[in-house]
């Protein structure tokens, strides 16, 4: 099954029926709610298979606390939605050889079908050879080199979670995307480059402009664009501005203030122009969650989970 079935095979959500608005009457694109009738459409899809077992383990080194709150939440999930969660923990001194070991035996076992890596890791230790452990099959958060060349060529893999959750808002809310012009702020492997393929692949037919905090006329490039996918890490750089009236605005940036968590886009201005717009948090960042266990269950039927196959 080529990637492209694939994603569209685990996107068969409705749309939201009842969506919820802001106070100036956007859209609210809410990830939670989205996020949690995933976990359940997964659960059933389990049930209907006859609760197979397939299994998440997570790698988790050092004492990050917003790391460890990540990892928690996804085994949580996970749990939820009917599967077995392994995680498997490693203290801030663990040495490069201790970590690559304890990823190759989660790659050799059989009963485990994804694998994450919870990044980042402590700055001693080299992430590139540790993700370079993983198989494609087996990569269900989409980081490495491979799973992003299969992403290219349309071969059987795992989109990044991240992007592919903005595309399941897009999906769940009905937001036209054929023939729209979408702008991706950001151009990170593991955000805004695989988001612009998505986008752009045949059956989502928009035509997608990468921008990036060096882009002169920033303003100008998002004023002409039906959707906007804030992913450059810089804390409300997307202002009203940015933004035409009745265009949808999509916040990945992630920012840490003494108010909090905080976007890319400033979202109380924004939302008095949009006609749709995430909140943050609570938009893609639950949305990751959600799609990194549908990699999860994708994986498992790669890996030979027959019952899945037809489910």
């Amino acid at each position: 099954m080529s990637l492209l079935r694939a994603v569209r095979r685990l996107a068969d959500v409705s749309q939201v029926v009842e969506p919820k608005y802001t106070d100036g009457g956007a859209v609210l694109l809410d990830g939670n709610q989205l996020r949690d009738s995933t976990v359940l459409r997964l659960r059933e899809r389990l049930d209907r298979a006859g609760s197979p077992s397939v299994c998440l383990a997570t790698v988790l080194v050092g004492d990050d606390a917003p790391s460890r709150v990540y990892v928690n939440m996804k085994h949580r999930k996970a749990t939820e939605a009917g599967m077995v969660s392994r995680g498997v923990e490693l203290s801030a001194s663990a040495t490069q050889q201790e970590v690559e070991q304890a990823v190759a035996q989660l790659v050799a076992d059989q009963e485990v079908h994804g694998i994450l890596v919870q990044l980042p890791l402590p700055d001693h230790l080299d992430a590139e050879p540790v993700l370079a452990l993983l198989p494609p099959e087996k990569d269900v958060d989409g980081l490495t080199d491979r799973s992003l060349g299969r992403l290219v060529r349309g071969l059987p893999g795992h989109a990044p979670c991240t992007p592919l959750g903005v595309m399941r808002l897009i999906d769940a809310y009905g937001i036209e995307t054929v023939g729209k012009r979408a702008v991706v702020i950001g151009r990170s492997t593991l955000v805004g480059l695989p988001q612009m393929l998505l986008l752009g692949r045949k059956g989502c037919d928009a035509t997608v402009t990468l921008a990036h905090s060096r882009t002169s006329d920033l303003i100008d490039v998002c004023q002409a664009a039906d959707i906007i996918v804030a992913a450059a890490g810089q804390a409300g750089m997307i202002t009203r501005e940015h933004v035409r009236p009745g265009a949808t605005v999509i916040d990945v940036g992630v920012s840490r203030s003494e108010s909090g968590i905080v976007g890319d886009v400033i979202f109380d201005e924004v939302q008095e122009v949009a006609g749709a717009i995430t909140p943050m948090p609570g938009g893609t960042g639950p949305m990751t969650i959600a799609c990194l266990l549908e990699n999860t269950v994708s994986a498992a039927a790669m890996l030979g989970v027959t019952s899945l196959s037809g489910s």
